[in-house]
């Protein structure tokens, strides 16, 4: 059962429910006012500047402008859906209702099947278990027209999608069976901890957590990642060799090089790394370099265009990896680790401050002591802490920023400051990506500065350095 105690506190429900329906109203109406910025923007400048001629022509320019404002339109208006969405969830207390149709289904269930344990309204982690799999559904259901409408118009209508429909009918079926088989036994578990777990249940329950997060980080490139995409050993070339020399340069523990058929899905392209200690891998997309065919891979799969994008100099790939690699080098990955353990241990702290604070969740149609461990946590986890998840995501965004500007002085300490100049336009020519921001969207949406920005601070670097 859970522990008693906690806060204490018995602020009325009212004016917390009241204040969430204030807040997630107040955050979609900020976050639409910055896109209707951006929008104006993208509808304003209809000729290119001076300096993005350098790298994109009239054509190019105009294209990558009717991009941003079809997806800019896209996120407005998905998302005034998911905030209709969400005001109906909370208003007709949906969450109570697919509660109690879980336990409703569960208890039919085992009473019709033979030979099976006695289950009473006590079982609170198979309810749990099948609440979890009726809400995974529902998200499955509602984002699939969304989902289907980016792919299949926005981004098939300017030549990234590659994605058959039976690619991407099998590609989102594969994802919820995935969530689920990892998804369930860690509900199952952590809903049995803060049960069990006394009035320290949440310091088990961090522990917990941290142990699964460090798995998945194991297990997700080398089991998970290949169900959804072909990955294959790079080729034994000069560009490997070179890649190789770049690691060993920076005594980055390279163990394996991987090439990733993302040109299947998509034109865009990308780079990465992952790996703990001295066991590291880097990989790299298809729609990365120029030209390049998977192995085995039929000669006329990829158009011509498809084929002619992606960085052409085997020195512009090594300053893109230069610059990822600068984020490891840098301590940026375990920054940003140690940033989300301590967020996730606080999470769990405050949780178990309010998680017998019974008032919280009335209005979301459970009586006093009636509300579920999985629900409290819900509630607690998505709305009570909805400002402060807000604010630390604004504050992460702008630390991501800054580290990208460290990781791209970091290549230019190598010398590769011109090369991933050039790549830099290579990738925002070759992704349509629209080059002029209003910098209050920019400021708070952008994890990596706009590429006008990082030119001109790579310059500055250069210059300095010289």
């Amino acid at each position: 059962m859970l522990l008693e105690g906690g806060l204490g506190l018995h602020a009325c429900s009212f004016s917390v429910y009241c204040a969430i329906f204030i807040f997630i109203w107040s955050l979609f109406l900020w976050e639409t006012y910055i896109n209707f910025r951006q929008l104006k923007v993208a509808k304003k400048v209809t000729e290119s500047p001076e300096e993005v001629r350098r790298f994109m022509n009239d054509v190019e320019f105009d294209k990558s402008r009717r991009y941003a404002i079809d997806k800019m339109n896209f996120a407005i208006i998905s998302g005034f859906y998911n905030i209709l969405s969400l005001s109906a969830i909370l208003h007709f207390q949906l969450i109570a209702w697919v509660w109690h149709k879980s336990q409703e289904h569960v208890l039919f269930i085992f009473s019709h099947v033979p030979g099976s344990f006695n289950v009473t309204e006590r079982n609170e982690i198979l309810f749990s278990l099948l609440f979890t799999v009726y809400v995974a559904l529902f998200q499955f259901l509602e984002s699939l027209p969304w989902s289907y409408y980016r792919h299949f118009v926005i981004e098939e209508r300017y030549g990234f999608n590659k994605q058959t429909i039976g690619f991407f009918a099998k590609d989102r079926l594969k994802s919820l069976a995935v969530g689920l088989v990892i998804g369930l036994p860690i509900v199952s578990m952590l809903v049995w901890i803060i049960n069990a777990g006394g009035h320290y249940f949440y310091i088990y329950a961090y522990g917990f957590t941290f142990v699964v997060s460090f798995i998945i980080m194991f297990v997700y490139p080398e089991f998970i990642a290949p169900i959804f995409d072909h990955y294959e050993c790079f080729p034994d070339c000069e560009l490997r060799k070179k890649i190789e020399e770049l690691a060993v340069s920076i005594e980055f523990p390279l163990k394996k090089l991987y090439v990733v058929e993302g040109s299947k899905r998509s034109s865009h392209s990308n780079a990465y790394f992952y790996g703990f200690g001295k066991n590291k891998r880097i990989v790299l997309f298809d729609t990365l370099i120029k030209g390049f065919k998977m192995p085995g891979a039929n000669v006329d799969e990829k158009s011509d265009e498809t084929q002619n994008r992606g960085c052409g100099d085997d020195e512009e790939i090594l300053a893109t990896l230069a610059h990822e690699l600068g984020h490891w080098k840098l301590k940026h990955v375990t920054f940003n680790l140690i940033i989300a353990q301590i967020n996730i241990f606080l999470m769990f702290f405050a949780f178990g401050q309010l998680v017998n604070v019974d008032h919280l969740f009335v209005d979301f149609g459970f009586p006093p002591s009636t509300a579920p461990t999985l629900i409290r946590l819900i509630v607690v986890f998505q709305f009570v802490f909805m400002p402060y998840s807000s604010v630390l995501e604004f504050l992460l965004t702008m630390i991501s920023r800054k580290f990208e500007f460290q990781a791209d002085a970091f290549a230019v300490g190598l010398k590769s400051g011109e090369k991933l100049k050039s790549a830099l336009l290579v990738l925002t020519k070759d992704n349509l990506s629209f080059p002029i921001y209003d910098w209050l969207y920019s400021m708070c949406t952008h994890s990596h500065p706009p590429v006008m920005e990082r030119l001109a601070a790579i310059d500055a670097k250069m210059a300095k350095k010289d």
